[in-house]
């Protein structure tokens, strides 16, 4: 069972900088629009950043001229640069993927289990 994995979670201080990384654990085809979502204690679901498979970001208003999204389609691998890292973006970030496993299947919606990130004052 292919599953999206994220990784680079962690604890840093307010200014900071951590950057995350999301690939699947085994082989697909290819992998469509990519996103990284967050979820807060007590709080829904937000959109952070998407990219398209051209390249073509964009990013909520909270997080835009700070964080950078970014992908590898050679590796499947997507990518977020988080700059000036705040405690109010303390949250679980989550990978999400379009992934087609084969040529001939249509995408299918893929999320990873999460990595926490922590900001302190």
């Amino acid at each position: 069972q292919v599953q999206l994995v994220e990784s680079g979670g962690g604890v840093v201080q307010a200014g900071g900088s951590l950057r995350l990384s999301c690939a699947p654990s085994g082989r697909v085809f290819v992998i469509n629009d990519m996103g990284w979502y967050r979820q807060a204690p007590e709080k829904q679901r937000e959109m952070v950043a998407v990219i398209s498979r051209d390249g073509m970001p964009n990013y909520s208003g909270s997080v835009q001229g700070r964080f950078i999204i970014s992908r590898d389609n050679s590796k499947n691998t997507m990518y977020l640069q988080m700059n000036d890292l705040k405690p109010e973006d303390t949250a679980v970030y989550y990978c999400n993927g379009a992934v087609r496993l084969g040529r001939w299947t249509q995408a299918s919606d893929y999320w990873g289990q999460g990595t926490q990130v922590t900001v302190s004052s």
